[in-house]
Formats: C-alpha cells, structure tokens, sequence
C-alpha cells in the first residue's frame, strides 16, 4: 500500500512538524551541510522529495542551487510543485525511484525520512545508486527513523515514536494501530547498521549530525 496515497497526501504537510522533533531545524542542518561544499552554482539531488518542504528550505538558502527531485508518488510530487512554485526554474520532478534520477554528476544528495520506507534488502543497491550519482568527496545527508531492533528495545522505541507523534485527541485504539503499522510497514534498522550501510556503499567519514528521539540523521561523503 502506498503510504502517500488518497487523505494521507493532503493531510502530509500536518504531519512531520509535529511528529520529527527539530523539522524545520534539520532542513536548516541539512542546507547549512550541504553548503559547505557545494559550489553556488551547484547540483542537488533530492530523493524522496515529495511534499517539496525540504526542496523549499534549499531553494530559498541557495538561490543558484539547482535540484533534481525524486519520488515515486505523482501526487506528492504535485504537492511539491506547489510548494516551489516562485523555484520552479531551478527545479526538475521525477516520478520514480533512484533508478529514475539523472545521472548527475551531482554536487550532494539528501533523503529525509524518507529510508524507512525502502525495503532492508533494497537500501544497499539505492545507497550505491546515489553514489554513482555524486561527484568523489561529494556529501550526502540522509536522516530517517532509525533505533536499536533487538527486543525489547525495539517495542518501547516504537510506543514512544507512536506517542511522541500523537495529537490530544488521539484515541488509543488509533495509537495501537499506528504502532502496528510501524512495526509491520516500516523499514526500520539499528543506528549501527545504517552506519554501516553506508561505508559499504561507498561512503566515508560518515557522522550522526542529528538524533531527535526516533529519528537519526547522517552525513557522510562518497568515496
């Protein structure tokens, strides 16, 4: 089922403000990282950027950035176009995964939250798709949900992620069905192990820049 489909696509814009502690501090990390090694005429590809909050906050810190946004829902990609609308220019949609982006060379690549929906035997080939992608020393800034999978570790991070995100009048009812849906859709790994991901896709001097409760983020460069 796709998660960005039907309500939960007019509905997104409510949702990561109130459920990622930090957003719009993390689109303001994310640039201030970016930019310290891509030029101000630089090339960014963005995957996953359905929505276009992240692709608005770099548009508007950059104005010579350039973008290339990736995401496989037409509508959210709609949402984002909407959401750039005065950046327009500077921005190309495409409808797809990684396979689907250019092949650059790109300047860096960001994918926030948007890891945890790819499959655990995907995320390999999809780190080394972007990698081809970038130039050598080229960043890239991934931030997701991400904590330990060892019960029962795994079972409390869930709860808590669940309630963190919740509004008042959140039914408890609805609250065991947004962790059942996490714990069975989600695409969740161990801080670890994203680490090491990364490394074995190319990436080196990978570093946590961002821990926000459930969610974690990394900057690494390709290698």
């Amino acid at each position: 089922m796709d998660p960005f489909s039907g309500a939960a696509v007019n509905t997104y814009a409510e949702g990561p403000p109130r459920q990622v502690p930090g957003f719009f501090d993390l689109h303001r990390m994310t640039t201030m990282l970016l930019a310290e090694r891509v030029p101000e005429d630089g090339r960014v590809l963005v995957l996953g950027a359905g929505g276009g909050l992240e692709l608005k906050a770099f548009a508007e810190s950059h104005p010579g950035w350039s973008f290339d946004a990736v995401d496989p829902s037409a509508p959210m990609l709609q949402i984002a176009e909407r959401t750039i609308e005065r950046h327009a220019k500077r921005v190309r949609m495409h409808e797809g995964y990684i396979q689907d982006a250019p092949h650059g060379p790109f300047d860096a690549a960001t994918s926030l939250l948007t890891f945890h929906f790819i499959p655990r035997d995907e995320r390999p080939g999809t780190l080394k798709q972007i990698r081809r992608r970038l130039k050598p020393g080229a960043p890239l800034v991934v931030a997701h949900i991400s904590f330990p999978q060892a019960e029962p570790e795994r079972s409390v991070w869930i709860a808590r992620h669940v309630a963190f995100g919740a509004r008042h009048d959140t039914s408890p009812d609805q609250m065991e069905k947004s962790r059942q849906a996490i714990a069975d859709r989600l695409s969740i790994l161990a801080p670890e192990e994203e680490e090491t991901m990364l490394q074995e896709a190319g990436f080196s001097n990978v570093s946590l820049f961002y821990a926000g409760f459930s969610f974690k983020g990394w900057l690494s460069y390709a290698g």
